[in-house]
């Protein structure tokens, strides 16, 4: 029997009928821009109503009725959802929209709306021109840099946004995402507003960093045995959000329409396990190694499938300059998909991990841990001390500040039974973590004393009680380094001419 999971709540059965409006309000009033007061969703029907502040991010007409793709403020976009007028309480005071500054070629949404929101922060990349799909990692050239770029006819006061060629050359087999449909001719030139909307509302490759995407365009995919839902937008083909639900290939990462394309796809898919060289395997946990400038079209795919759950991933085509590293969970049909990382192949600011991401359904199961471990036994081979690339969006703290704390507290412990005196460095070169993710980790434990004249590491006793609780519950979630089979590649200045 198939398994069936949603990564969020579903919807109450039934719609609950919305308070009357103040005399003269109505739909018409709730633009682009507005604030409004939303309920929100319960999972029990008879919990009592709440609303809560959102912003208002898209407006769209179905069946016959008018939708709105709302923001809840100061809570993580992976809440955003499209609601009926039924759930909007119409009787408080509507929050108009900021005026554009100086009346002309302002953006419509506040900078802050874009740029500084919680949990997703706006990152540098590098790109060969044109949009796509990537991973984001200290690199020097701003996006902003490539925004600037003018179009022909363009005059000098008015701001333009780059169009995007999406031709053959994006993909190995000849221009076609996986279910043969070709991504389309070089778009036209038009307008700013066409653009911003177009970005936001659709799958357009384009990635601005003023007018960044925020609307989700797909609701759901389908990915092995699961039925997952998404958090954020992605920049899948414009055709793509009119499906309910997206197919997904498990072990080639081919997307689909429908559910037919799919299983005609199984027949002849022969694929069993990432394309890449088996690094790791112990008991029924397994990593690849894969070179995105010899895998392009797997590492793209990879991307926008990750691109659903990670808001702070900034998307290029760019994959050459990474190496990722795919877990899976083996079974007689094969390696199944957990998660994954990539990494720089050069990375001058000494970072061992670019982008993290467990899937949903095979969330708080340890396997994140798993991941961020196996990162830093890669540095262990290599001799490296690493840390990961900031900044880290809001679950991937969690996970690495839980992954530091259990490892620093557990090398403490091991130096008091023997007695031994360990520095700041010592845990650094002994862990291969970064002396200032250490520090960071021990003074959020309150760790560190002052002593006669002097700092000295103290633990207390409910820190030592939580790292007793939390190896038990992780005891059979750990990277045995003796199954670690890995050369660390060496990579020619020719080899890493285009980074």
């Amino acid at each position: 029997m198939t398994q069936r999971f949603s990564a969020s709540p579903s919807p109450r059965p039934g719609t609950p009928t919305h308070r009357s409006g103040t005399p003269g309000t109505t739909a018409l009033e709730i633009v682009v821009g507005c604030k409004v007061f939303v309920e929100v969703k319960k999972e029990k029907k008879e919990e009592t109503r709440e609303f809560r502040k959102a912003e208002i991010l898209s407006v769209r007409t179905h069946n016959d009725k008018p939708e709105y793709y709302v923001h809840f403020v100061e809570f993580n976009k992976r809440l955003d959802e499209w609601v009926g007028l039924e759930r909007i309480d119409i009787t408080k005071d509507i929050e108009r929209p900021a005026k554009k500054r100086n009346g002309k070629g302002g953006n419509q949404f506040r900078d802050s709306d874009t740029s500084s929101r919680v949990g997703s922060p706006l990152r540098e990349v590098t790109g060969r021109g044109g949009g796509g799909v990537g991973t984001t990692v200290g690199q020097k050239r701003k996006i902003s840099a490539i925004e600037d770029i003018p179009t022909p006819n363009a005059k000098a006061t008015t701001p333009s946004t780059p169009l995007v060629e999406a031709t053959g050359e994006d993909y190995e087999d000849g221009g076609t995402p996986g279910n043969g449909t070709p991504l389309g001719p070089l778009a036209a030139t038009f307008s700013k507003e066409q653009e911003i909307e177009r970005l936001r509302t659709s799958g357009s490759m384009t990635q601005s960093h003023s007018e960044i995407s925020r609307v989700k365009n797909l609701e759901r995919i389908h990915f092995g045995e699961y039925d997952v839902d998404t958090w954020y937008f992605s920049p899948y083909p414009q055709e793509y959000s009119d499906a309910a639900v997206v197919y997904i290939c498990e072990f080639c990462l081919f997307h689909y329409i429908s559910e037919r394309q799919l299983r005609r796809h199984l027949q002849k898919c022969t694929v069993r396990h990432p394309p890449g060289n088996e690094i790791y395997r112990c008991d029924d946990i397994s990593f690849f190694e894969i070179d995105g400038n010899k895998q392009k079209t797997y590492c793209r795919n990879l991307c926008l499938l990750s691109k659903l759950f990670l808001d702070h991933k900034t998307l290029y085509y760019d994959v050459d300059p990474f190496l990722f590293y795919i877990m899976c969970q083996q079974d007689e049909f094969g390696c199944h998909m957990i998660g994954y990382f990539s990494k720089e192949k050069e990375s001058t600011e000494g970072y061992n991990l670019a982008c993290i991401l467990t899937l949903p359904q095979h969330q708080r199961k340890g396997f994140g841990r798993l991941l961020i471990a196996f990162s830093y036994e890669l540095s262990k081979k290599e001799g490296k001390v690493g840390s990961p690339e900031k900044p880290l969006s809001d679950l991937g703290l969690l996970s690495y500040r839980s992954y530091w704390t259990e490892v620093i507290v557990e090398l403490l412990l091991e130096t008091k039974e023997l007695n031994e005196d360990i520095t700041i460095e010592d845990i650094s070169a002994r862990t291969s973590i970064a002396t200032t993710d250490i520090l960071q980790t021990l003074q959020s434990l309150c760790a560190i004393k002052p002593y006669k004249g002097q700092q000295i590491l103290c633990l207390s006793d409910g820190v030592i009680a939580s790292y007793h609780k939390t190896k038990e519950k992780h005891k059979n979630r750990r990277i045995d380094e003796s199954f670690l089979k890995w050369t660390p590649p060496h990579f020619t200045s020719n080899q890493l001419r285009y980074i």
